[in-house]
Formats: structure tokens, C-alpha cells, sequence
């Protein structure tokens, strides 16, 4: 209620000046406890059959926050207390870089959309690998899965992409509890051609190295716009290299299904990706089984929607998007739901329905 109320002054700013007030006060969150506990009862909601164990981490519900909102780890503290249960942080490269030129996000309204052209805007490796280290995480756990998402620097050339992501990895490493491979943003220039077979390949044999990754999972998250025999290909490497799961998927060039199109470059999503990104979750899964755990992410909005992709076989789900247009009880209000479709269809926990209509 009280978010809908000051939703239509948040919608009156320009989106990224508005992001950047926002997360001024989710560090302070994460800074004070005592708001962190002030928070959950509005914004939490628990309950043991929502838990899920997968590639050897132990999440509290299957709600995460996707990546790109807390690029830099600024607020890590803050998401437990708004009721995720888990969370990605990045996309962080080697380099530190000041992402495209401004203006580089637009909401859509009339779609419940935002395309974004933000061009992995970090403060580098170095810089937030301090910052975590300053958080004390060995003696003073996060509540929850940390990932971290790894992309390439802009000025590194395609074939020097592999040592810049070992470069992120090394340096990162100490902190995640998993990291993402991020070869699907349209928004560096070549980023995307790392989905060929080849490329990507080689990337793989880096990032999944033990010395690199230092035995965390991995994740590789892929885009929607993909063919079905990129898809193929995707999955054919999957079984090469010892990936831990799939995310699907990352934001769309595609314009298909707006109301109105702005014209604008960058990646879409929202609800116009929703159909687009249910129907990569069910092709992957009717091609890898329950063999390899896949994160679905890209329009969900309602328990729904998020019910349906569990029991088409995701075993985690990220939301962005609808964070911003629904506001800080999204995970409570998504976890909330989930348990009642649960209960309704007579399943005793959230494992329980994962996969059934696959």
C-alpha cells in the first residue's frame, strides 16, 4: 500500500537518479540491523517447505534478486530483510568502466517494462572484492546465497575475454557462494558472440577451472533471442564442462508484443519477456531433465506466473523488473502465493512440485 502511494513520485524522476536514491537507502539498511529487523515483518515471508537445496547451497525460499540492481555490492545486507532468498550481485568485469553514455535506462509503463543500455557500469573487480571483503562474510554469514555475476570489460578484446573473466573470478572468488558467466547482455559490443559454440567453449574451460572458481558453482546465463540450435549448442557444452546450472534468461533486442516502441536501444524486460523466457525454461528442460538446475528470470510478476515455471521445471527464480513496478514486498507476496498453490495442489514442500508438468 505504502509503495503505491510514493510509486508515482518514484515514476515522475528519471529512472537511474531514482535507482541511485534507492540504493542510498538500502545501504543504509544494510548498515543498521536494527532496520533490517524493522523491515521483515512487512517485507519477509518464511516458511520451511519453501526451502530448496541446490548445486550445494541452501536457499530459504527460491526468490532471488536478479543481477544489475545491486551492480557493486553496495546494499548485501539489505536483501535478506526484504524477503529474497538469494541474491546476485554485478555484473562486475576486471576493469572498472562508467557503463554507456546517459540516459541508458527507460521505464515503459504501458508494459510494465524497462529497456536498459546501462553497458556494465562497475567499480571493477578490485574495488569490490575490498568492499565484501569488508564485510566480514567468513564470521558474519549472509543469510543468504551470495552469487556474483562476472562480465567481460569493454576494452578487452573477444579473444582476451577468457583471462579477463579468470582475472574477476580469482579476485572474487573468496566471497561468492556462486558465480554467473555472463555472455548474454546486448549491451558491450561483441559480448554476445562468446554464445558461439567455440567461444564460449574456451570461456567455459576458464571459468569452471577449480583454480579459477576455486570449487564454487557456476552458472552460465544465456539470452532469449538464441535460435534452438544455439540453445542446442548451449546445452551440448553443458554436458562438456561442470557447469552447475542455466540461468534463463537475460534481457531481449527484441520489441515484440510493446504497445509502444520508444525507439531506444538495449535490452528489454519485463512483462513483454515473460512468454518468451517461460518458453526457453520449458525447451531446456525437456532437453536436460532434472539433470542440471535451472534459475528462470525475465517477467514474472505474479505467484502465477512463478508457480508455473517451478512446475515446469525451474528449480530457482529472479526477479528485476516487477521489483521495481511492484515494490519491497514482491518476494513475500511471491513466496506467500506459491505456498497456497502448493498446498492447494496437495504438495507438502516446494520440491515436491518442481518439474511436474515438464
Amino acid at each position: 500500500m505504502l509503495y503505491q502511494l510514493v510509486k508515482p513520485f518514484f515514476f515522475s524522476q528519471d529512472p537511474e537518479h531514482i535507482h541511485e536514491q534507492v540504493m542510498k537507502g538500502l545501504i543504509a539498511v544494510s548498515k543498521v540491523p536494527a532496520l533490517q529487523t524493522a523491515l521483515e515483518p512487512f517485507t519477509v515471508f518464511e516458511d520451511p517447505r519453501l526451502k530448496i537445496e541446490r548445486f550445494g547451497l541452501k536457499f530459504p525460499n527460491p526468490i532471488g534478486l536478479a543481477a544489475g540492481f545491486d551492480k557493486n555490492a553496495l546494499a548485501v545486507r539489505a536483501w535478506p530483510a526484504l524477503g529474497f532468498g538469494f541474491l546476485e550481485v554485478g555484473t562486475i568485469t576486471a576493469l572498472a568502466q562508467p557503463g554507456n553514455e546517459k540516459p541508458r535506462l527507460f521505464r515503459l509503463p504501458e508494459d510494465l517494462a524497462l529497456i536498459n543500455r546501462m553497458g556494465f557500469n562497475n567499480d571493477g573487480a578490485d574495488v569490490v572484492a575490498a568492499r565484501l571483503q569488508g564485510l566480514n562474510l567468513a564470521q558474519q554469514p549472509l543469510k543468504i546465497p551470495l552469487g556474483i555475476n562476472v562480465g567481460k570489460s569493454k576494452v578487452t578484446e573477444l579473444e582476451e575475454a577468457p583471462e579477463d573473466y579468470r582475472t574477476s573470478m580469482t579476485k572474487l572468488s573468496p566471497f561468492a557462494d556462486y558465480f554467473v558467466v555472463n555472455v548474454s547482455s546486448p549491451n558491450t559490443p561483441g559480448l554476445r558472440q562468446l554464445q558461439d559454440k567455440d567461444k564460449l567453449a574456451e570461456l567455459l574451460a576458464v571459468a569452471t577451472d577449480p583454480a579459477v572458481c576455486t570449487g564454487k558453482p557456476v552458472l552460465l546465463k544465456i539470452a532469449p533471442d538464441l535460435t534452438d540450435t544455439q540453445i542446442d549448442e548451449v546445452i551440448e557444452l553443458t554436458r562438456s564442462f561442470p557447469l552447475a546450472g542455466l540461468i534463463l534468461t537475460n534481457t531481449t533486442i527484441s520489441r515484440e508484443g510493446l504497445t509502444n516502441d520508444p525507439q531506444q536501444t538495449g535490452g528489454l524486460s519485463g512483462k513483454p519477456l515473460t512468454a518468451r523466457s517461460f518458453e526457453v525454461l520449458k525447451y531446456v528442460r525437456s532437453a536436460v531433465g532434472k539433470t542440471l538446475p535451472l534459475v528462470s528470470v525475465g517477467g514474472i510478476f505474479t505467484a502465477d506466473e512463478a508457480y508455473w515455471r517451478l512446475r515446469a521445471g525451474a528449480s530457482l527464480l529472479q526477479v528485476y523488473t516487477s521489483f521495481i513496478y511492484e515494490g519491497p514486498q514482491l518476494a513475500a507476496n511471491l513466496n506467500r502465493g506459491i505456498l497456497e498453490r502448493l498446498k492447494a495442489d496437495g504438495f507438502v514442500r516446494l520440491e515436491d512440485a518442481i518439474g511436474v508438468d515438464a
